[in-house]
């Protein structure tokens, strides 16, 4: 898991995994695997649907170069995400917030009212480590 996505009123919570070939490599194609994990209902994994893949929790990826690639929400393009390997041989998700980057480990949406193609979104929170410092912190963001 690279990281995990939960939003307010919901108990599910969406899972980004890196996506690995049967080799162990890096699917290139699809680094990221995106799917749910259904508390509300026994637990359970599921994939995303149509409309949450490419209308709200799916993600736009390219490559950057060797081991680095850039990905963007579908719902929220203007905010680029990096995913990279870094020196210890692992991957890591980070983003730049208020000029801190931050090595991502859950994100949270903040959701008022609204309704299915256009739910009241308050905000959404960055929780991590920042990369200068090692220490934890959380960035609010707009949506908006």
């Amino acid at each position: 898991m690279l990281f995990y996505l939960q939003r307010d009123p919901n108990t599910n919570t969406l899972i980004y995994a890196l996506n690995l070939k049967e080799n162990g490599t890096i699917n290139s194609d699809a680094p990221i695997q995106v799917y749910w994990i259904r508390y509300g209902e026994k637990g359970q994994k599921k994939d995303l649907g149509y409309i949450q893949r490419k209308f709200a929790y799916g993600i736009d990826t390219k490559a950057l170069g060797a081991d680095k690639y850039e990905f963007r929400f579908v719902s929220h393009k203007k905010l680029p995400f990096y995913l990279q390997k870094y020196s210890d041989k692992s991957y890591h998700v980070s983003v730049t917030i208020n000029n801190r980057t931050i090595r991502v480990a859950r994100l949270f949406i903040r959701i008022q009212g609204g309704s299915f193609w256009l739910p009241n979104v308050k905000y959404a929170e960055v929780e991590g480590i920042d990369e200068a410092t090692g220490k934890p912190i959380v960035e609010r963001i707009s949506v908006k």
